[in-house]
């Protein structure tokens, strides 16, 4: 009997254990759940929603100061961002601009300095970096870095790591715009005005991501306000009666008509492309993705609209009308820096690794832009640096334009062209660059030291600046001569030819 009673307490016992051990297993894998949980958390990487819309320039906008144009949504987005007040395109024109923006080099360094060429696969690029560092990847819109024509279908490969696409090479025709899906290579068309239709589709993956493991990179590329202005809707040229328009001081007299008729149509589409925008800025914070995504809006270059008597659509200039653009950038935990101005040009190569340091991603050797998250961090005013502008070989209409190389810091602009001539101009005293300071006594000084930087800047990049012939030659470029540009509407023939920095593999 003792010995039944002693062994019945032993199996409580050891049952009683057993309990106990299960309820601290349990315990120990909730807390270790709990711990991965908060690990995971603060540990995946923030969201990047890149919108590059397309001529933008940097005036065009209320922000900006501009009297006229209308952009609510950029406007409150500007009190809750980082304002680059002095942002350049290192290559005032689409294709050289996005191939330094995905690669963080210079144009003299992949070659990719002309329009319509095929940017090498060999190039690392945005995309297949973030891909790396475990993101999924997702384009749409106008791409122009393909070369193998305006219209034909791009295979997976040719996409420079981006996964989901509904993209084109290159079409400005908005209401009716083209576009391929992913992998079906039947085009297809956008069934509304394009920057709504775009967006309309970003807003549906951002839906279905916004609760993914892996963060994502969505670039959107949106071809508005670029020509052709009246293409804009109807209910937004409205608001623009031409006659009611202001023209900058620098507006030649024999362009101030032509001027007015355009300007409806570029501020008619950018007040369209506002609407779309805000319409993607809302979603993410319908989807409380702001807290953990960096948001850029930008664009490829500006827009002269007849500034120092370049007539409207040109770009490719040295003058602030086509080489600034906006920036505006917001970030997780950007608490009292919200509509804080940073005045140090931000230039194209740039952004790719400063986005990579935001993001806590190791920036390869070969990107060439500097790292400027810690400016972006701690935005100050005050902070100045030099951005060095290039033409490499001006094309199509500004073909008879001479090549240059030039310098934007936050006050003055200073600019070579490959003849010798010079400008000079002290951006705040003089905003319209109408009156070259160049071999000025009282600024002798500062042109001097201006020269000291450009000379150091091309060296950085092994830049020698030589005739837009040397590099022609060098990279083996045909351009034709009726139209003065590479030969892409021949593809529509079927008779298009690839030309690319590298050879190309088919």
């Amino acid at each position: 009997m003792i010995q039944t009673r002693t062994q019945s307490m032993k199996i409580k016992l050891i049952i009683s254990f057993l309990c106990l051990a299960s309820v601290c297993l349990v315990s120990c894998k909730t807390e270790k759940k709990q711990v991965e949980e908060i690990n995971t958390t603060e540990t995946k990487k923030p969201n990047i929603v890149y919108i590059l819309t397309d001529q933008w320039r940097s005036s065009a906008l209320g922000y900006a100061g501009n009297p006229d144009v209308k952009t609510p949504n950029l406007d409150a987005f500007a009190k809750e961002s980082v304002n680059f007040t002095n942002a350049v395109s290192v290559t005032p024109v689409c294709t050289p601009h996005r191939a330094a923006l995905i690669t963080g080099k210079f144009p003299t360094t992949t070659g990719m300095f002309l329009n319509d060429l095929y940017l090498p696969s060999e190039e690392l690029t945005m995309a297949e970096i973030f891909k790396e560092a475990g993101y999924n990847t997702a384009y749409w819109g106008k791409w122009h870095l393909d070369g193998h024509g305006r219209s034909n279908y791009i295979p997976r490969e040719r996409r420079q790591g981006f996964d989901y696409w509904k993209g084109l090479e290159c079409s400005h025709n908005y209401n009716k715009m083209p576009y391929y899906d992913n992998d079906d290579s039947k085009m297809k068309h956008w069934e509304e005005y394009s920057p709504f239709a775009i967006v309309k589709d970003a807003n549906t993956y951002l839906t279905q991501h916004a609760n993914d493991e892996k963060p994502f990179l969505a670039f959107i590329a949106i071809a508005t306000p670029h020509f052709p202005h009246q293409s804009a809707p109807k209910e937004f040229k409205d608001m623009y009666p031409p006659e009611s328009l202001t023209l900058n001081p620098n507006v030649s007299k024999n362009y101030e008509v032509s001027a007015r008729n355009e300007l409806q149509g570029y501020y008619a589409h950018c007040t369209a492309t506002d609407e779309a925008i805000g319409n993607v800025l809302n979603k993410l914070k319908e989807l409380n993705l702001m807290e953990n995504t960096i948001v850029v809006f930008s664009a490829d270059h500006g827009e002269m609209m007849g500034a120092h008597g370049i007539k409207p659509f040109t770009k490719q200039m040295g003058w602030d009308e086509s080489i600034k653009v906006p920036f505006l950038i917001s970030y997780p935990d950007l608490g009292n820096n919200k509509g804080k101005v940073v005045n140090a040009p931000i230039n194209t190569p740039d952004i790719l690794p400063s986005l990579l340091g935001l993001s806590n991603i190791s920036i390869p050797e070969t990107i060439e832009g500097e790292n400027l998250s810690q400016l972006i961090k701690n935005p100050d005013s005050e902070t100045d640096r030099a951005a060095l502008v290039m033409n490499v070989a001006p094309f199509t209409g500004n073909y008879i334009d001479p090549a240059f190389r030039a310098i934007r810091t936050k006050q003055y602009t200073y600019l070579k062209t490959e003849h010798g001539d010079v400008s000079l101009f002290d951006n705040l005293s003089d905003p319209y660059q109408m009156n070259n300071l160049y071999n000025a006594p009282n600024i002798a000084d500062i042109q001097q030291e201006l020269d000291v930087k450009l000379n150091e800047a091309l060296e950085k990049i092994g830049d020698e600046f030589k005739s837009r012939e040397y590099y022609l030659d060098k990279w083996k470029y045909d351009i034709n001569n009726s139209r003065h540009a590479i030969d892409y509407w021949s593809w529509e023939k079927g008779e298009g030819r690839i030309q690319s920095p590298k050879p190309i593999k088919e």
